[in-house]
């Protein structure tokens, strides 16, 4: 499936116009339609006035309670799932302020309790010492102070032990030569403080053996609700199940290859020392 960036936006106002005119036809109420649905009527209003994208679930109960023709169930379906994605290009993120972007991050840290990152070729922030956060932002033009020090202050989320952590980064992530190297051993050293904490896994994909599944991109996946890919251009954020039952299920296939522990400890330490010699 297609997405073109305009029509991630305006697909919500279709959805719900949509699901206002099908209900309308059937000559159905949204009292009517919300008993047969198992939902309360100010859901289906809200879902029919826009302020709330429904899920592909709820979609399919309306159409089903509708008894929507094959066509349309397809067609609006289509709609629901392009609702359920976001994209957000980075100079928008500039335009609006880095700072915006990472308020946005910490209120996906407060809402979830289950948080895995596949990490290819950089460290995340919540991992990242000053010297690498500062970095990650230096070809930014502007002053990213109030963003740099909001960065750094999510790491705290870290200390929350109600919350689960799994990180699995690449070799290139933690290898990469982002810092001069006395500085990277210092974020490698960190790599290392985090895996001890009580509600962290760190793991780590050596490059070596056989991997027949071949990553494309970084991405997050908080609890089972939302997945964010990353790109060089920007960030897509996925809600429908399907997509994130998706990225679950590679991530899991790359936990499968990677070591934890005192084993990941021994690697992290190994490369540490490399990059002080």
């Amino acid at each position: 499936m297609t997405f073109e960036p305009q029509e991630l936006g305006q697909s919500k106002a279709d959805l719900a116009e949509t699901m206002k005119a099908l209900r309308k036809r059937a000559g159905r109420t949204q009292v009517w339609l919300a008993k047969r649905t198992n939902m309360s009527q100010t859901k289906i209003s809200n879902i029919e006035g826009g302020k709330l994208t429904p899920s592909l679930i709820d979609v399919e109960l309306v159409l089903r309670a509708l008894d929507a023709p094959a066509d349309m169930v397809a067609q609006v379906s289509t709609l629901a799932r392009t609702a359920n994605t976001e994209w957000q290009d980075v100079w928008s993120q500039r335009r609006t302020g880095l700072e915006k972007k990472q308020n946005e991050l910490a209120g996906f840290e407060q809402s979830s309790t289950e948080f895995r990152y596949f990490l290819l070729s950089m460290v995340t922030g919540l991992l990242a010492t000053p010297e690498y956060v500062r970095a990650s932002l230096a070809a930014v033009p502007g002053d990213h102070s109030k963003a740099i020090g909001k960065k750094l202050e999510r790491q705290a989320v870290l200390h929350d032990t109600s919350k689960r952590f799994t990180f699995i980064l690449t070799e290139q992530a933690v290898r990469w030569p982002y810092l001069p190297a006395s500085a990277m051993a210092m974020q490698v050293d960190r790599l290392v403080s985090v895996s001890l904490l009580s509600n962290v896994r760190l793991g780590i994909i050596p490059l070596g053996g056989h991997m027949p599944n071949a990553p494309l991109n970084t991405f997050t996946v908080y609890d089972s609700r939302i997945a964010t890919v990353e790109t060089s251009t920007g960030a897509m954020a996925f809600r429908d199940h399907r997509d994130v039952s998706a990225y679950l299920k590679e991530f899991s296939i790359y936990e499968g290859y990677a070591s934890f522990g005192d084993e990941a400890r021994e690697r992290l330490s190994e490369w540490a020392s490399d990059f002080r010699s």
